[in-house]
C-alpha cells in the first residue's frame, strides 16, 4: 500500500456492472473516489469497471457473490492488502425472486400461493447477502476515518406507506417475497446503525424510486443516474450526518 492508496477514499458497490448500481460507481468516480465494482461474473465485472475508467475514474473489478461468504471474504482480503481500509460500502445487489417481471408486476408473489424456495432464495440475496458482505468489510471500515454503509431498499419496503389503503401503492400487487426482504433489510439498517453509531460509522437506507433497469424491464420513470442520487448523498454524509434512517431523494421515507 503506498501514500496515495493510504489517503485515497475507497467505496466498494456491490452489483456494480450494471444499472443503480454501476451509476452509483460512475458519480462516486467523479467526486474522486477509487471504486470497487463487485459482482458475480468477473468479465462483466471488468467490462464495468473499464468504462469508469474509460471515463477519467479509478475503478476496479471484484468478483463478489452476495449469497457466498466467501467471495466477500476474499474480497475483504483484497482490498487490506491493496488499499488498507474501505471507507464507503454500497449493499445495492439485490434480486426480485420473479425473474425480470418488476415488483409491481411480480403476481406469483401472493402471499397465499407464494414459493417457498423463492422467499428463501430473495431473502439469501437481498438480507443474509447484506450481513454477509457487511461483516466481512466492517474491519476495513473501521480504520476510516468517515466510513459510511447504504443499504439500498425500496418503497415497498415502507409498512407505512404499503398499509395505508389509499397510499399510492395499494393497487400493486402483494408481496411474500421482495417487498419483506426490504422491510427486513430497512430493520438490518437500523440495528447495524445502532450498534455501529458509536465506531463513527452511519448506516442508512436508501429508496432510490421507480427506476428504469433490468429489473423491470426499464419500465422505470428514472434513469440509474437519478437513482443514484440518495444513494450518493448518503455514501457521502458528513460526520453530522444522520444514521439509521430511510431516505429518498425528497428527505426521510416513513418506515
Amino acid at each position: 500500500m503506498d501514500e496515495h492508496t493510504a489517503r485515497q477514499r475507497v467505496a466498494l458497490i456491490t452489483g456494480a456492472n450494471k444499472g443503480i448500481g454501476r451509476a452509483t460507481a460512475e458519480r462516486l468516480a467523479e467526486l474522486g473516489m477509487t471504486v470497487l465494482m463487485a459482482a458475480r461474473d468477473p468479465a462483466l465485472g471488468e467490462e464495468a469497471a473499464a468504462a469508469v475508467r474509460a471515463g477519467g475514474g479509478d475503478a476496479h473489478a471484484v468478483t463478489l457473490d452476495v449469497t457466498d461468504p466467501a467471495t466477500a471474504e476474499d474480497a475483504a482480503r483484497w482490498i487490506g492488502e491493496r488499499f488498507g481500509h474501505l471507507d464507503v460500502l454500497v449493499n445495492n445487489a439485490a434480486i426480485t425472486g420473479s425473474g425480470r417481471v418488476a415488483p409491481e408486476d411480480a403476481v406469483d408473489q401472493i402471499p397465499s400461493g407464494v414459493d417457498l424456495d423463492m422467499v428463501r432464495a430473495v431473502f439469501e440475496t437481498n438480507v443474509f447477502g447484506v450481513i454477509a458482505v457487511t461483516n466481512a468489510m466492517l474491519p476495513l471500515l473501521r480504520r476510516s476515518p468517515e466510513p459510511r454503509i447504504v443499504n439500498l431498499s425500496s418503497g415497498v419496503a415502507s409498512l407505512a406507506v404499503t398499509s395505508d389503503p389509499q397510499g399510492p401503492l395499494t393497487a400493486l400487487p402483494q408481496s411474500a417475497a421482495y417487498a419483506p426482504s426490504k422491510t427486513a433489510l430497512n430493520a438490518l439498517t437500523v440495528q447495524y446503525a445502532n450498534e455501529l453509531r458509536k465506531d463513527g460509522i452511519l448506516v442508512n437506507a436508501a429508496a432510490p424510486g421507480y427506476v428504469a433497469t433490468d429489473i423491470n424491464d426499464h419500465r422505470g420513470l428514472l434513469t440509474p443516474a437519478q437513482g443514484a442520487t440518495i444513494v450518493v448523498r448518503l455514501a457521502t454524509l458528513g460526520s453530522a450526518g444522520p444514521t439509521a434512517g430511510f431516505f429518498s431523494v425528497e428527505g426521510p421515507v416513513p418506515w
